[in-house]
């Protein structure tokens, strides 16, 4: 190994490589949150929807992708489902007829309400292996990978 965790060249080990590991962090963040949150439809990609929906109000579908870090067909199939639940509803934008607003609807907001304790405990719950010191550079080592 290098000095930073790398295996040489001709000793390539699939468990030490930061894709591998990141991929597992996901799965094991992902089975926490759809075990807490309290709602077997809802999936972590359309919590971060409906959250920001909650956070920032009425936006285009350009700007619910970006904001979520979604790809344009993504946020399509997101937004696809969250309205087949009542979740959200589109509307013509104000501003622009061309563009697409995305809102909660009473039952989103409703929803987002009731739900947020829930992913404050899988949030939690999944940072409990780590110290209070450890959980803030965690987060602050990822945040400088996006």
């Amino acid at each position: 190994m290098d000095d930073i965790g790398r295996p040489p060249p001709d000793d390539f080990q699939l468990a030490v490589q930061v894709h591998h590991r990141l991929r597992r962090a996901h799965q094991r963040a992902s089975a926490i949150f759809l075990d807490a949150i309290g709602d077997s439809q809802l999936t972590p990609t359309q919590w971060a929807a409906l959250a920001t929906l909650h956070s920032e109000g009425a936006l285009s579908q350009n700007q619910l992708g970006r904001l979520t870090y979604m790809d344009p067909a993504t946020t399509q199939g997101v937004i696809l489902r969250l309205v087949e639940r009542n979740l959200v509803e589109r509307n013509p934008d104000p501003q622009d007829r061309r563009r697409t607003s995305v809102e909660l609807t009473r039952i989103g907001r409703s929803l987002v309400v009731d739900r947020m304790r829930n992913a404050m405990i899988a949030h939690d719950r999944t940072l409990e292996p780590l110290s209070p010191d450890e959980r803030a550079q965690f987060l602050d080592l990822l945040q400088r990978l996006m």
